[in-house]
C-alpha cells in the first residue's frame, strides 16, 4: 500500500508540473507575469523533503498503515476530487506559480464559487494526512507547521498580484480563504 500511494503520489506531481510548465507558456504569451519568484524554490524544496521525510520516516522506523485507515484514506480521496475540481476549473490558469494575464477576469467558477484557494487547502489536508495513513507523526507535524509558514507568504504574494492585476477584489470579497461555511467578517 505504501509503495503504491508513493508511485501513485510522484506520478501526480510530475504530471502536475508538466501541466504548469504548458499553462505557463501558454500564459506568458498572452501577457502573463509571474510574481513570487523568489519564494518558489522554497516551496518545490518543501514539497521535495515532505516526500523524502515521508519516505525515510516509514522505512526507518517500520512505520505501517493507521488503524484508523478507514478514516484517513476517504479524507485524501475527497482531497484528490477537489484538487481535480480546482485545476479544471482554472483550466490553462492553473500554475504552480503565481502567473496573472493582467486585466484578466478571475475564475470564480468550480471550488472557487464557494473559497478563494481550494488548492491550498487540499494541500495543507495531504501534509496532514498522507503520513498520518502510515502513522508518520513527525513528518505530518514538521510539515503542516512548514507548510503554514510557506502559505502565509504564497498566499499574501498571489492575493497580493490578483487585487492589483485583476478583478479578484470584486469577485472574491465575500469568499473564505479556506472554509466555505464561514462568513467573511468585515476588517
Amino acid at each position: 500500500m505504501f509503495v503504491f500511494l508513493l508511485i501513485l503520489i510522484i506520478l501526480q506531481r510530475l504530471t502536475e508540473l508538466m501541466l504548469a510548465k504548458r499553462n505557463e507558456k501558454w500564459m506568458k504569451q498572452r501577457g502573463g507575469v509571474e510574481y513570487g519568484r523568489e519564494h518558489y524554490p522554497y516551496i518545490v524544496a518543501l514539497h521535495v523533503l515532505f516526500l523524502v521525510s515521508f519516505i525515510a520516516e516509514v522505512l526507518l522506523f517500520d512505520k505501517g498503515l493507521t488503524t484508523y485507515w478507514y478514516i484517513i484514506a476517504p479524507i485524501i480521496v475527497f482531497t484528490q476530487v477537489i484538487r481535480y475540481w480546482a485545476v479544471f476549473s482554472l483550466g490553462s490558469f492553473w500554475n504552480t506559480r503565481i502567473i496573472i494575464i493582467p486585466n484578466a477576469d478571475v475564475v470564480s467558477k468550480g471550488p472557487y464559487r464557494f473559497l478563494k484557494h481550494p488548492n491550498y487547502l487540499v494541500v495543507a489536508l495531504e501534509i496532514l494526512c498522507i503520513p498520518l495513513l502510515f502513522n508518520a507523526f513527525l513528518t505530518s507535524i514538521m510539515f503542516t507547521l512548514t507548510n503554514v509558514l510557506m502559505m502565509k507568504v504564497r498566499i499574501l504574494a498571489e492575493e497580493r498580484a490578483l487585487v492589483n492585476s485583476t478583478n479578484y477584489v470584486s469577485v472574491f470579497q465575500s469568499k473564505n480563504r479556506f472554509l466555505p461555511i464561514m462568513k467573511k467578517t468585515e476588517e
